[in-house]
């Protein structure tokens, strides 16, 4: 009998639920449950993932396509078929057959398969989620993940079919800045909608600031604390909060001139130098819960810092201060403000980590208007500066300029950051 419905009064009943459980302002949603109801087919994914387990990234990620989330304290649904999964590694903990047998996924036996085919892709968007698994360090301190590798072998697919879609690429594109380049250049080439990056950017804000388009910052620190895996890869995430709050900036973003990475004394003598700003890192720290007792310089031992300095004069430092905190937190200066601003990027706790929920949100409106809704130009950028800094601390903190990272870029006028509660509604 609900088949009778018409389409409009459907479409009615949806938005008066959606409003009654807070999610009217979604569209997404909408769109799924007319999908369900109806009995479209839905778009279908292929996740390419290093390795699918308990907290790994596929595991938060592509599960979310799955098992749905949380928006706005109620349950969300993807409206998209995880159809294939790939993964690298099967360690003792692979959750991936499980998974894919409970759920009607298809476990490929390679990426190529997971798309269709070596020349067939049947699939409507990728998740290239390389990240965790057992993975060899370089003498730069570099994880080296074959996101390009992988990234190579989708594109040989969509070359030989004929045909390509959006494509989510988990996390820096590659540690490889010549690599990441690489992946930019075959996306515009063959016209695809190219996303990457972390949850950092669209996570939820303590407060919630949002600088406007064209703000004059004329400084910033970000400031975190992890020793907990290589440190390169937390570098990315401080980086990145970095560089979408200061692309907001007056003229937007036109690339950086120097980086440099330091650690231990030199750390503290580049804040006595004015190299980096003493109070924007206390104003950060402030806004975390996690903040330790006790005077920064006295209680972390092994400060790291890196610093950047952007070819339209804005600096920008990235602080890693173990001791100090377990948070990422914002601070910049803008011209003719007498107070700073500042802000935590707050991440809630694993198991659940749902700071994957904006994440698995905007890849979503990547995969259904096929643009990604922030340059990936930030993520290359990140990647580039990123690359350039480990080469720096391996010759002794060096400072880097390199022509590479002249990358320039407008910021959208929204971030896409979640707002509001995290939790479920009881």
């Amino acid at each position: 009998m609900a088949t009778s419905l018409s389409r409009r009064a459907f479409c009615q009943q949806s938005t008066a639920g959606l409003v009654a459980a807070g999610m009217a302002s979604s569209p997404l949603a909408t769109w799924a449950a007319e999908q369900a109801f109806f009995g479209k087919k839905l778009p279908r994914v292929a996740a390419i993932n290093s390795i699918y387990r308990l907290r790994s990234h596929a595991y938060h990620i592509a599960g979310r396509f799955i098992h749905g989330y949380t928006i706005g304290g109620n349950h969300y649904q993807p409206s998209f078929k995880l159809a294939r999964m790939f993964n690298d590694q099967s360690p003792s903990d692979d959750l991936g057959p499980l998974v894919c047998k409970k759920h009607d996924i298809e476990l490929a036996k390679s990426a190529e398969a997971a798309l269709g085919g070596e020349s067939s892709l049947d699939v409507d968007a990728v998740l290239l989620i390389i990240e965790h698994g057992d993975y060899p360090v370089n003498s730069f301190g570099q994880v080296e993940y074959p996101r390009y590798e992988y990234f190579e072998r989708v594109m040989n697919v969509f070359q030989k079919s004929g045909r390509s879609v959006p494509v989510f690429v988990d996390k820096h594109l590659s540690y490889d800045h010549r690599k990441a380049a690489k992946m930019v250049e075959w996306s515009k080439k063959l016209g695809f909608g190219l996303m990457a990056g972390s949850s950092l950017p669209v996570t939820w804000r303590q407060p919630e600031i949002e600088p406007e388009l064209g703000t004059a910052f004329d400084e910033a620190v970000v400031v975190f604390g992890f020793d907990r895996a290589t440190t390169e890869i937390y570098w990315f995430h401080a980086l990145e909060v970095l560089q979408c709050m200061l692309e907001r900036r007056r003229g937007g973003e036109t690339g950086v001139k120097s980086v440099r990475l330091l650690q231990g004394d030199a750390v503290w003598k580049a804040g006595d130098d004015k190299l980096w700003s003493w109070d924007l890192m206390e104003r950060a720290l402030a806004r975390c819960g996690s903040r330790n007792y006790g005077r920064v310089r006295d209680q972390v031992l092994k400060p790291e810092l890196i610093l950047v300095e952007y070819l339209d004069g804005t600096r920008g430092a990235a602080l890693n201060l173990i001791e100090a905190t377990s948070e990422f937190a914002f601070a910049g200066r803008i011209k003719g403000v007498r107070e700073p601003i500042s802000s935590c990027f707050y991440l809630p706790a694993p198991p659940g980590a749902r700071f994957f929920d904006p994440l698995t949100y905007n890849i979503e409106k990547l995969f259904k208007s096929g643009k990604s809704p922030y340059p990936v130009e930030r993520t290359l950028l990140t990647s580039t500066i990123l690359d350039h800094a480990m080469h720096s601390q391996k010759n002794g903190g060096t400072e880097v300029s390199d022509p590479t990272m002249k990358i320039a870029y407008q910021a959208p006028v929204s971030s896409g950051f979640f707002r509001g509660s995290h939790i479920d509604n009881p």
